[in-house]
C-alpha cells in the first residue's frame, strides 16, 4: 500500500469519526442547551456535558485532520485551493472550538447557579442566554458556513482530477451549495437550522462525506489519475 492509499484510509476514518462525534456531542449537549431549566439541568449532568464536549474536541482534530492528509495529494493538481482548504478548515475548527467553550462556560454558570441558591436567576438569565446565543452562532458558522466553503474546495479539485468518481464529486459540490445556502438563510431567519428545512439543505453534504468516506476506505485514490510533475489544474 502506497502513501496515497494509507492517506486515502486515514482520511475516510476521520470524516466517519466527525460525522459521529458531531451527532453524539450534539445530543450530550440536549440537558443544558434545550429547555427553560438549563441552569439547573446543566449542573445535574455535568459530566454529559463534559462528555459531549471532548466529542466535539474529537471533531475539531478530525477536520483539521481530513484537511492536513489530504494536502499532499490536493495540491498536486490546484496548490492554492489546497492551501485555502486547510485554511479555512482550520478555521472552521476554531469556531467550533468557540462553541466548546461556550458550552462548558455556560456549564461553569450552572453550577454557580445551584451552589449560590439564589433566588433572582435574572443576571444568571442573561449570562446562559449570551452563552447559548455563542454556540448557536458557532453551530450555524462551523458546520454550515465553513463547511459549504471547504467542501466546495475539496470537490472541485477532486472533480478535476478524477481522484475519485466524478458523481462523488458532484454530489459534494451540490452539498456544499446547499448547505452554504442553508447557513444564509438561517442566518437571516428564513429558516431554523434544527427543522425539516435545515435537514433537508443539509443532506446532500452529510451523503457526500459518507460515500467519500467509504470510498476512500475501500478504493482509496484513483491513482491512473495522479499527474505527475504538474502543481496545479487550470480553473
Amino acid at each position: 500500500m502506497n502513501s496515497n492509499q494509507k492517506a486515502a484510509k486515514i482520511v475516510g476514518v476521520l470524516f466517519i469519526l466527525a460525522a459521529v462525534t458531531a451527532i453524539v456531542g450534539l445530543n450530550l449537549y440536549n440537558p443544558i442547551l434545550n429547555g427553560p431549566d438549563y441552569l439547573t439541568k446543566g449542573s445535574e449532568h455535568a459530566y454529559q456535558v463534559i462528555l459531549g464536549a471532548l466529542m466535539e474536541l474529537i471533531l475539531v482534530v478530525s477536520a483539521v485532520g481530513t484537511a492536513i492528509t489530504m494536502f499532499p495529494i490536493l495540491r498536486k493538481y490546484n496548490e492554492t485551493i489546497a492551501l485555502w482548504h486547510v485554511c479555512f478548515r482550520f478555521l472552521e475548527a476554531i469556531i467550533i472550538t468557540v462553541g466548546v467553550i461556550s458550552v462548558l462556560s455556560l456549564l461553569t454558570l450552572s453550577r454557580e447557579f445551584v451552589a449560590s441558591g439564589v433566588q433572582d436567576t435574572t443576571s444568571f438569565q442573561a449570562s446562559g442566554t449570551l452563552l447559548i446565543a455563542v454556540h448557536d452562532w458557532t453551530f450555524m458558522l462551523g458546520p454550515l458556513f465553513m463547511l459549504g466553503i471547504n467542501t466546495m474546495m475539496y470537490s472541485y479539485i477532486l472533480y478535476k482530477s478524477k481522484l475519485v468518481p466524478r458523481f462523488i464529486s458532484v454530489l459534494g459540490m451540490t452539498g456544499a451549495t446547499l448547505v452554504f445556502i442553508c447557513a444564509l438563510l438561517v442566518m437571516f431567519g428564513v429558516i431554523q437550522q434544527v427543522s425539516v428545512w435545515g435537514g433537508i439543505l443539509a443532506l446532500p453534504v452529510a451523503a457526500n462525506e459518507m460515500i467519500l468516506a467509504v470510498w476512500l476506505i475501500v478504493k482509496g485514490f484513483n491513482e491512473s489519475a495522479n499527474l505527475k510533475g504538474k502543481n496545479y489544474l487550470s480553473l
